[in-house]
């Protein structure tokens, strides 16, 4: 059999905290983090991307942030040509690799060499969609996906006209249903080892700590990060600007709501979202599960180093 590379990965909802987790799993290990965060990619969205700062990496190298203006319509095939080379690069210096984040589209696409180049020149149907969300309303989209692909759709939120829209997409130029293509990128053969840590929370638990986290973005700033976006002449039609922490306060600069609702708004949006991203960790991929909810830092790494052990990633490494 061949010898496949050993990877190491850390995700979970928003707020877990993965951060954490990954920079002491990377100090002990010696080993460089690559985020698989869709939004982090962007320059100048720090604060409510929740993208680690200088100070939380504590010297570790990380890789896939800040590498997108906010105006580029960043691709899933462009992050994986991208990770891909990061990956490569940590392991050609010998170095552990711990991939961190959220989206499960990028890591599924990153670990099973996922396919998505069939779909990427023919935008015109993409096109069409984004005009039929625009002036009709994503639920008109959102409902088209259902009829044609119900399993897929039960896993996005009827708002998040991308996903819905790349499904119908694949769907129109390829007459197969996202979800089916999904199921088929799962059994391909990954080209990595890998170890997946899962973080989870009490519901409870992680709803207080995305409602802390928001209040102190707000106290750091989210606020006038965004108007700086827009003040740059960042359209809020923008994917970027349409990303959970950005969108919320657009209607509170036209004056049609108030900070407190939009901060309401983000916090609402935030507890969904994470919602989303655990139902979809729980059907997508399998590792090691902590709860983070009964453990805390130094625990979940010494649950993390057990793990890896019995995986024999960390022996592979250490000898690398």
């Amino acid at each position: 059999m061949e010898q496949r590379d050993h990877m190491i990965c850390i995700v979970g909802p928003t707020a877990s905290g993965k951060t954490a987790l990954s920079v002491r799993l990377a100090q002990a290990l010696g080993g460089e983090i690559v985020s698989f965060d869709s939004m982090q990619v962007y320059r100048r969205m720090d604060i409510g991307t929740a993208k680690p700062t200088p100070e939380e990496r504590c010297g570790v190298p990380h890789h896939m942030l800040d590498v997108a203006d906010p105006a580029e319509n960043y691709s899933v095939s462009r992050y994986v040509q991208e990770a891909d080379a990061c990956v490569q690069d940590i392991l050609s210096r010998g170095k552990p690799v711990i991939l961190v984040g959220g989206t499960g589209f990028y890591i599924n696409a990153l670990l099973y060499d996922n396919d998505f180049t069939e779909t990427e020149n023919d935008t015109s149907y993409r096109e069409e969609c984004y005009r039929i969300a625009k002036e009709e309303g994503p639920q008109v989209l959102y409902e088209r996906l259902w009829k044609i692909d119900p399993a897929y759709a039960e896993t996005i939120h009827a708002n998040n006209v991308k996903r819905v829209t790349r499904a119908l997409e694949y769907h129109y130029l390829t007459g197969q249903r996202f979800s089916e293509h999904n199921a088929e990128q799962k059994e391909r053969e990954t080209p990595y080892n890998a170890a997946v840590i899962l973080l989870t929370m009490e519901r409870e638990a992680l709803y207080a700590r995305i409602e802390q986290r928001i209040d102190l973005m707000m106290q750091q700033g989210l606020l006038a990060e965004v108007k700086g976006l827009l003040d740059r002449g960042y359209s809020p039609k923008l994917v970027s600007m349409q990303g959970i922490g950005y969108k919320e306060f657009v209607p509170y600069f036209n004056g049609d709501c108030t900070l407190d609702e939009a901060v309401t708004q983000l916090k609402t949006n935030t507890r969904r979202f994470a919602k989303r991203q655990l139902t979809w960790f729980r059907r997508q991929i399998e590792g090691l599960w902590i709860d983070m909810s009964k453990t805390d830092g130094a625990g979940a790494l010494a649950q993390t180093m057990t793990y890896l052990k019995e995986r024999g990633v960390l022996q592979t490494n250490n000898n690398s």
